[in-house]
């Protein structure tokens, strides 16, 4: 292990950089991105009833936080693999699932808000952090050894 490690030496310092920029997503959340339900969430949310939001300005926000999310995680899987057929079928993925769950998170919010609270909180989970990065990782690596 450690011989590959300082034979990817390059490899590592990508790996480790991309990390990082996630890491950093998560970390300033708050200043980079306009998402009134960060603080909602993190409080008794259930007896609150739903923030005032800008809808537009949240589908833009929450677009770009989860498109900015889905490029690094391609490029974590690029690096992990170095297949570019695994990359082409995850910019797949990332682009059919991101448009998926925008399509529902604002559908809830708008038609079902109030009594959905739930359903929000776990679609919006999907769409602000990596999960999908999380899911693909062993899948891909799976598919790759049983080849």
């Amino acid at each position: 292990m450690l011989k590959y490690l300082l034979k990817n030496k390059t490899k590592v310092i990508f790996l480790v950089i991309l990390l990082s920029l996630l890491v950093a997503i998560r970390a300033f959340e708050n200043i980079i991105f306009y998402d009134p339900f960060l603080a909602y969430f993190k409080l008794n949310y259930y007896h609150l009833p739903l923030p005032n939001n800008n809808i537009i300005k949240l589908f833009f926000s929450m677009g770009f936080r989860y498109y900015l999310n889905s490029i690094i995680s391609i490029g974590l899987l690029k690096l992990l693999f170095s297949d570019n057929r695994i990359v082409k079928f995850s910019i797949f993925l990332f682009s059919i699932f991101g448009i998926i769950l925008m399509v529902v998170f604002f559908f809830v919010l708008i038609k079902f808000g109030e009594t959905n609270k739930m359903n929000l909180f776990y679609i919006r989970r999907f769409i602000i952090q990596p999960i999908l990065l999380i899911l693909f990782i062993p899948a891909f690596y799976y598919q790759k050894k049983i080849k």
